[in-house]
């Protein structure tokens, strides 16, 4: 049985609490370092406190995926409150400093951050045995690089805290530039490494391991375009036990949950007392009367304002990437087909699937994701873990850095995997230009690892999103009346989001200044 990471709630009172700025004080009045980092148990409940932002940073689709070409929304013109006009804003590239969705995980990324440090600051001077230090220490690391990895690629330059803030003085601080905040996440990704043991079996804890942060520190590499870096360290990979599993579909499936094919997977689980179930079904359902005819006979009313579903739908463009024959398009959508109400809800009336769909005459069919669509027992009550790395991503991400170097061969090789292992039938792809097998590989990733909020920084790293989104952009407006002419304006600037407002004025140190970007 999965030894799953529960979140213990009186943790949150040991540890920051969420309020204006990013990194608050210790409240004077709760248990502190001094009087309780003493056993396992302790570092255990802080560790988990550590782990517990992932759930809001893990699953960024908000401000990832539905950035993309991958996704886009349900636009409902009854239903324009301010949580649907932040969502949609995102997606339309007219966000700002003021959108609590990106600003969310600004904050969430600090909290985790906060937590980490407070772990570091206490673990070597603990007696612990050293086995325990080298784990507790090696995952904090690991977390806090995982965290500013965050930070970084959504918001440029940012404030770099390396230990537990106990006064006021060090609570505020300016913008590290871009290439300091990487070295440190490259450095305590290096530690983690070192400090971290491969997986001892499959399925797999939940907790990091060596493998994760030998992941994490080749994306990183990938990112900074240190491709024979990234290399070493995917190729290392190999070594640690993954491999994919036989069946695309099986990845996906709550009874292979940290799997094989795992690298690192956010937790959720569900039960109407864990505190810790998914709902991410729900969300990307049409906002919907009954939903039942898909989510396995459970009947949900689907449509509130800001926590019903419409977000996250699946384009016709990324649909029609999809080559004949892929097995992974019907893993990854489905059709809700129905029909839409004069309060321009959605009465669910059959789930068809994606391949070849037309809808009849006086039917609508919304796409949605189906990958994570799993049996469950009560609405908004999944099972479903969030894929952050797995095997898949690794061996499309060795490809790259390889074909990067020039290493066309090689890399065909690990692209070929991927796409065999969904289409065993199919003709390997073959080229000798190392500019093709670019498109090869990001068109691959597109399709095996939709969803799994890769796109977006695809592009970015491909030095693509700018003139992908743009074009995607002007077929919206020509597609949907209602996105303005302000819409998809892109460029460099709307690369990264504005630090959020309240935070710029609580720290007299911040600005969103495009120079630190």
């Amino acid at each position: 049985m999965f030894r799953y990471i529960y979140i213990l709630l009186t943790t949150t009172a040991l540890l920051f609490v969420s309020c204006e700025h990013a990194l608050d004080l210790i409240p004077e009045d709760q248990v502190s370092g001094g009087n309780f980092f003493k056993t396992e148990a302790d570092f255990t409940q802080a560790l988990n406190a550590a782990y517990h932002p992932l759930r809001v940073v893990g699953p960024d689709y908000y401000i990832s995926e539905m950035r993309s070409d991958n996704t886009h929304y349900e636009h409902n013109p009854a239903i324009q409150g301010t949580a649907v006009a932040m969502r949609s804003d995102i997606a339309n590239f007219t966000n700002d400093a003021s959108n609590n969705y990106s600003n969310q995980m600004y904050y969430e990324s600090y909290r985790g951050v906060s937590r980490a440090n407070i772990i570091l600051g206490q673990i070597d001077q603990s007696a612990l045995s050293q086995e325990a230090k080298n784990r507790f220490k090696g995952e904090a690391l690991f977390l806090r690089a995982f965290y500013y990895f965050k930070l970084v690629r959504y918001f440029g330059g940012v404030p770099l805290y390396l230990q537990q803030v106990t006064n006021e003085e060090e609570a505020f601080l300016p913008r590290s530039p871009k290439a300091e905040v990487y070295n440190q996440i490259v450095a305590d990704a290096r530690q983690a490494i070192d400090l971290l043991n491969v997986p001892s079996g499959f399925p797999q804890s939940g907790y990091a391991t060596k493998g994760s942060a030998t992941m994490l520190l080749a994306d990183v590499y990938a990112t900074l375009g240190q491709y024979d870096e990234a290399e070493t360290l995917l190729l290392d990979l190999g070594t640690m036990g993954y491999d994919l599993l036989t069946n695309y579909a099986d990845v996906f499936s709550t009874a292979n949950k940290n799997s094989r094919e795992s690298i690192f997977e956010v937790q959720f689980m569900q039960g109407l007392e864990t505190g810790m179930q998914s709902n991410f079904i729900y969300i990307f359902l049409p906002k919907c009367y009954n939903t039942s005819l898909i989510t396995f006979g459970v009947p949900t009313r689907n449509t509130a304002t800001d926590g019903g579903g419409g977000w996250n739908t699946p384009t016709q463009d990324l649909i029609n990437a999809y080559e004949p024959g892929d097995p992974r398009l019907e893993t990854s959508i489905g059709i809700a087909e129905g029909t839409y109400d004069g309060s321009y809800y959605f009465t669910l009336e059959a789930n068809k699937p994606v391949t070849g769909y037309e809808a009849p005459a006086g039917k609508v069919g919304v796409p949605y994701i189906k990958k994570y669509l799993n049996p469950h027992s009560n609405p908004n009550n999944t099972d479903d873990n969030w894929p952050v790395y797995r095997y898949a991503d690794a061996l499309l991400l060795l490809a790259e850095v390889q074909n990067e170097q020039g290493k066309t061969t090689e890399a065909l090789v690990h692209l070929n995997k991927v796409r065999n292992r969904a289409m065993p039938d199919a003709t390997p792809l073959a080229t000798g230009s190392k500019e093709v097998l670019r498109e090869l590989i990001l068109h691959e990733r597109r399709v095996e690892l939709a969803f799994e909020n890769k796109r977006w920084f695809d592009l970015i790293r491909a030095d693509k999103a700018v003139e992908v989104m743009n074009a995607y952009g002007e077929a919206m407006k020509q597609q949907h009346s209602y996105l303005l002419p302000a819409s998809y304006q892109v460029d460099v600037r709307k690369l990264l989001y504005p630090l959020p407002f309240a935070e710029v004025g609580v720290n007299p140190e911040l600005a969103n200044d495009p120079d630190n970007l």
